[in-house]
């Protein structure tokens, strides 16, 4: 069974029940149904400190994930703790907006978004891009959760 703990550190509403299914079946779909993940919901200030401590980019983004098995540490355990999922509700605002769906749609796209890079996914590259994007594509469509254009 995963555990996927959600930690909003904003004023802003987050349906966390919502949050806690995408995240399930994300990791569910890639085999992963021992896993541990932190999703913190931020605002531009908070992400903009972390993206430049950590990725050096003194900007907001939308989502930094943390992979813990990324780290030359990394331990095989029987439960598999992924990371930390940091994402800015003020980029989830406007990135709808702009994209022209509901919050509900960005926001549930970038837990997938940020689950898919706590497996190993990425989108360096056009061929890695196409692989991680059609994923994220599939697990929200298979969770009716479609660009409704709201």
């Amino acid at each position: 069974m995963n555990e996927i703990t959600i930690t909003n550190e904003t004023d802003e509403y987050v349906d966390e029940a919502l949050l806690n299914k995408v995240a399930d079946y994300a990791m569910k779909s890639e085999d992963v149904n021992n896993g541990v993940v932190n999703i913190i919901i931020v605002d531009n200030k908070k992400i903009r400190e972390i993206n430049k401590e950590y990725r050096k980019i003194d900007k907001e983004t939308d989502v930094i994930s943390f992979a813990l098995e990324d780290d030359d540490t990394f331990i095989e355990l029987p439960i598999r703790v992924l990371g930390d999922i940091y994402i800015s509700i003020d980029k989830v605002k406007v990135q709808a907006s702009e994209y022209g769906h509901s919050e509900k749609r960005e926001i549930c796209f970038l837990v997938v978004h940020g689950i898919l890079h706590l497996l190993g996914y990425d989108h360096m590259n056009a061929s890695d891009e196409k692989v991680m994007f059609s994923k994220q594509d599939k697990i929200l469509d298979e969770l009716d959760i479609r660009r409704d254009y709201a």
